[in-house]
């Protein structure tokens, strides 16, 4: 079993997450409804909104 090592855009990700994280989703996954979820649970509170943008920038292939 192979485990995918995180590049240097990713750990720069994680960073950004924990400061704004509809922006570190944002330049992971573009425009899309992950962002606006992002959005709407940042809102909401800033932990999730922080746990979702881990959660996306861990699960997702590539930027965009």
């Amino acid at each position: 079993m192979t485990s995918k090592v995180s590049s240097n855009y990713d750990v720069f990700l994680y960073f950004l997450a924990i400061l704004l994280p509809p922006v570190a989703v944002l330049l992971k996954r573009g425009c899309a409804a992950d962002f606006w979820i992002n959005i709407c649970l940042s809102i909401l509170g800033y932990i999730p909104g922080i746990i979702h943008a881990w959660y996306i920038i861990s699960k997702s292939e590539g930027a965009m």
